[in-house]
């Protein structure tokens, strides 16, 4: 089977996306743990900093969790992706992840606004559906438009692929 993979560059391109998945999700599963933990800190901590303003501590949870992705992802997860074009990455990464973040403040703000849920639990299950949904738009958003520089190795000519098809089909 190795020798299998390290013929095929199809399968090489799939073990490299399943790394990079895997790597995103490391990344995702460290920030998700800043987010609710800041979260949950913040409302219900010492002092109940925000008990009665849930929306202001979930969008200072997600920004101290975006700073965490950031790194991680940037310099991890999409390392052999980057762009020359700092500043525009940077912009696009920002867009993406303020959508991330309305996506995550929109769950909470309906459970708890909307079908008035406002127990601890509601208030977790509700952050963890928005983190579930931000991280699906994040990882589409950030591999279609910020990361766009393609690694060396990873592009495939059109007799590459004509190949991988083959042993595909051979396999069959």
């Amino acid at each position: 089977m190795s020798t299998l993979v390290t013929r095929s560059p199809r399968l090489a391109a799939v073990r490299a996306r399943v790394v990079e998945l895997t790597r995103f999700l490391a990344v995702g599963g460290v920030s998700f743990v800043v987010d609710l933990g800041l979260f949950n800190l913040l409302r219900f901590g010492p002092g109940e900093l925000l008990l009665h303003k849930p929306l202001t501590a979930k969008v200072l949870s997600v920004a101290a969790a975006t700073l965490v992705s950031w790194v991680g992802n940037r310099r991890w997860t999409f390392a052999d992706h980057r762009t020359a074009q700092r500043g525009r990455e940077l912009l696009l990464y920002a867009i993406i992840n303020v959508l991330g973040v309305l996506i995550g403040v929109a769950t909470l703000a309906f459970s708890h606004y909307t079908l008035d849920l406002r127990t601890p639990l509601a208030d977790n299950v509700s952050t963890v559906l928005g983190i579930a949904l931000g991280t699906i738009v994040r990882y589409v958003g950030y591999k279609r438009y910020v990361f766009i520089t393609p690694s060396a190795g990873t592009a495939l000519s059109d007799d590459e692929l004509l190949d991988a098809d083959a042993e595909v089909d051979a396999l069959a």
